[in-house]
Order: C-alpha cells, then sequence, then structure tokens
C-alpha cells in the first residue's frame, strides 16, 4: 500500500502546476496519469495561445498575472530540465475591431485598468502591419454549406487593438514536463500508465484512491486535474455540484503563412469574431487556425475515452476557408494537417478550482480551452485554496483571495466555485 499527503488524478499541464505548488509547499505529492508521459493527453493538443482578451475582467486580470509566469519561466521552473526549457514567443495579440464592436471596447477598458500595454490601430495602420488581410466585414459568423458565408464584405473593420506581450507557446508538452521535473526536484512523485478507479472514503473524508491494478493509494488529500475525464472522477468520488463538465471534441489545424509579394506574410495571432476562426503564428513558417465557437459551429460532445482524433474534412474546409477570406493569399490548402483533442468543458466555459462537498477532495476542472495560459497560476491558487481550506478556512461561506506574485492583481476564487450562479450574459465561447 501506497501512502501520499496529495494525490493528483491527472498530469497534464495543470496537473503538473498543481504537483509542483505543493511540493513546494512541503507535502507528499503523487501524480497518477493514464497517459505515458506528462502532458500527452489535452495538453499535448493545445493551440498554446497566451492572450488577454476577455470581456470579463477576472478573464483578463488572471491571464495577465498568468502570462508572467511564461515571460520567468526559466526562473520559475528552475531551469532544468534534459530535454530544455519550452519557449514563449511573444508576438503579440491584435484584436480586430469594428466601429459598432462592444467586445473590443470591453477589452481596452479592461485592459487599461488591469495596466496591460497595448496600442490602437486605425485601419491604416492596421492594414500597413499585416498587408495579408482584407479588413472587409462578411460577418456575422456562417459555414461554408450556408450562401451567407459567401457574401460579400457590408463595411471595413475599423482597426485593431495590439498587445505586444501576447504570444505561444511552440511546445505545450514540453511545458508539462518542464513542471514535472522541477515538481520532482521537490520530492513530487509521478506515476504514468495508471488508471484511477475509485475514490476512497472515510467518515466524511476522502481517503485516497483506488488504481486498476486493485493496488491502493492512502492520501488525506485528492485533486482532480482528470481534464476531459473530470466528469468520470467527480463520480467515483460521489460528489455534484451546479456547474458541470463535459468532453468537448476541438479541432486546430495547421497551415502554410500566407504570403505578401511572394514572402511569408508578418506573424499574426488574432481571434476574429466577425469570421470566427482565431491563428496564430508556428515554428517554420506555419500558422494554427482553429474555431472561436461561434454560434454556427456544433457543439461535439463525446466519451474522451472513445472519440475520433482524426480531422474531420467538414471542420477542416469551415475554418480553412474563414481564414482564406480573411486572408486571400493562403488559399484553400489540400494536405490536412492539424491536431484533435478534446476540451474539459464546464457549463460556463469558465474553470472550477474549488473544494468539494467531501472534505480533502479538490477540482481543477472545467478548462474549457482556456487554462494552458494560467497552467502555472492555477497551481498557485490550487496550492493556496488547499493550504488554507486544510488550515480551517470556509471557503464556501468566505471565498480566499489570492494576491497575484508579478502583478498587484486580487484573485477572487470565489469566482471559480462550483456552486457559482451562471451569468446570464456569459460569453460561452474559448474566447470570453
Amino acid at each position: 500500500m501506497d501512502q501520499a499527503d496529495a494525490v493528483i488524478i491527472g498530469a497534464g499541464v495543470v496537473g503538473c502546476a498543481v504537483a509542483l505548488e505543493l511540493s513546494r509547499r512541503g507535502l507528499n505529492t503523487l501524480s497518477i496519469d493514464t497517459a505515458a508521459s506528462a502532458g500527452a493527453g489535452a495538453t499535448s493538443n493545445s493551440s498554446a495561445v497566451v492572450r488577454f482578451s476577455y470581456s470579463a475582467l477576472a478573464g483578463v486580470t488572471m491571464s495577465w498575472e498568468g502570462a508572467h509566469y511564461w515571460f520567468d519561466w526559466a526562473n520559475y521552473t528552475g531551469a532544468h530540465d534534459e530535454l530544455g526549457l519550452a519557449t514563449y514567443h511573444r508576438c503579440g495579440l491584435t484584436v480586430p475591431f469594428h466601429a459598432d464592436h462592444e467586445f473590443s471596447r470591453t477589452v481596452e477598458r479592461h485592459w487599461r485598468e488591469v495596466g496591460i500595454p497595448f496600442d490602437v490601430w486605425n485601419a491604416e495602420t492596421f492594414a500597413e502591419r499585416f498587408p495579408q488581410l482584407d479588413l472587409g466585414r462578411f460577418g456575422p459568423p456562417a459555414r461554408p454549406d450556408d450562401e451567407r458565408f459567401w457574401r460579400d464584405a457590408t463595411d471595413q473593420l475599423a482597426g485593431a487593438l495590439f498587445a505586444p506581450d501576447g504570444g505561444y507557446v511552440s511546445d505545450p508538452q514540453l511545458a508539462a514536463h518542464n513542471l514535472q521535473r522541477a515538481a520532482e526536484r521537490e520530492g513530487a512523485r509521478f506515476r504514468f500508465g495508471t488508471r484511477v478507479v475509485g475514490i476512497q472514503r472515510e467518515a466524511g473524508r476522502v481517503a485516497g484512491v483506488v488504481l486498476a491494478d486493485g493496488s491502493t493509494v492512502q492520501s488525506s488529500i485528492v485533486v482532480n486535474v482528470a481534464g476531459p475525464h473530470s466528469a468520470a472522477v467527480n463520480q467515483m468520488a460521489g460528489v455534484s455540484h451546479r456547474v458541470g463538465t463535459r468532453a468537448l471534441l476541438q479541432e486546430i489545424h495547421h497551415v502554410h503563412q500566407p504570403t505578401v509579394d511572394g514572402v511569408p506574410a508578418p506573424p499574426l495571432m488574432m481571434a476574429d469574431d466577425d469570421l470566427g476562426f482565431y491563428v496564430r503564428p508556428d515554428l517554420g513558417n506555419t500558422m494554427v487556425i482553429g474555431s472561436i465557437d461561434p454560434e454556427c459551429d456544433p457543439l461535439v460532445f463525446v466519451d474522451p475515452d472513445q472519440a475520433d482524433l482524426t480531422i474531420s474534412d467538414e471542420q477542416w474546409t469551415a475554418q480553412t476557408l474563414r481564414a482564406s477570406r480573411r486572408m486571400p493569399s493562403l488559399g484553400v490548402p489540400h494536405q490536412r494537417r492539424g491536431l484533435v483533442g478534446v476540451y474539459d468543458l464546464s457549463d460556463d466555459w469558465q474553470p472550477i478550482l474549488d473544494r468539494s462537498d467531501l472534505d480533502g477532495y479538490y477540482m481543477a476542472i472545467g478548462s474549457s480551452g482556456n487554462m494552458f495560459k494560467n497552467a502555472a497560476l492555477a497551481g498557485h491558487l490550487m496550492a493556496e485554496l488547499i493550504t488554507a481550506v486544510e488550515a480551517g478556512h470556509d471557503h464556501d461561506r468566505e471565498p480566499l483571495h489570492v494576491a497575484g506574485r508579478y502583478t498587484d492583481c486580487n484573485l477572487d476564487l470565489g469566482l471559480y466555485a462550483r456552486n457559482r450562479i451562471i451569468a446570464s450574459n456569459a460569453a460561452l465561447s474559448v474566447v470570453g
């Protein structure tokens, strides 16, 4: 029989961050994952975008604080990994806007309040910085089998906000491995290729986990960071709450950079709500494109153990055609390349970072495609929460507030509570 102070179910990028932060606080942690290595599940299929463009101030604040962990990655992790360190590529974040665009006005207001550096470009500057773009307004988003998709532009984009600190991580799985190695230096243990099949209880408190081989690990703390399997793990634990999670199929596609006068266009990271896609640069003059989940795109819920992870003709066509309307020189690539993964989607697309009704059982779930950028911060928040609750703090009655390590932000964990009321104006998309 094995023992640990804390068992962490899941060794994706968030799970590894939780392991690191708890280990740095002196806990003997054991991370368990069905995959063969850290970050080999949902993390490996992440677009790994680091952005600060959210409609809610809390999302902007969290993402700005979370970005600083990437800015300081070598120092934060300790800079010791035989595979090298994940690289943060500061390409800048572009938020296009039109004359009546409420989202961009909200983002601009939040950026000013939080203190995020940015510029405001008019249409002329926008076109000059990114000459590969057609600045026409084609929306609202539609799918290619809808005749409205092919309509001519009705107007022009008015300009863009540009935050130079936005960027991406080109190898998200390596980032998880960096965190694993940092945690191991603090005494953390990892067990891969292992499935948790039961959660043990004793006297109203979690007592450990049961593994597929019949063995057990005793622990008075268990943290569910199981990604798309989070709902199944909660079911094992016998816990329920107002905000649920489901597994959502998502695709991201890789295409070559468009050209301008025969040379690759300037690298661009942008969410285009006029056409319903996002794009970021990648290595080797390529780009990653994906959906921002407009209303016209169906949500495909799956069993994460049975999901078909092959690129679909329909989604490949939709996303590449959307990108080619904005970037005409892109054309429509014939060779399909990309990744298909599964999001751990919460009911309001916001994470659950909370305790549960079972003492000692905690959750960092419902990432909804938005937690890679905040992974290290999520580890810090969960460690602060677990430390406080285990010391007797009543988080349900008095939600914990955590000060940022890098910024002067104050993060209200009550916003990520399991029993929160879903806002009527929730964005319900990956863009937030």
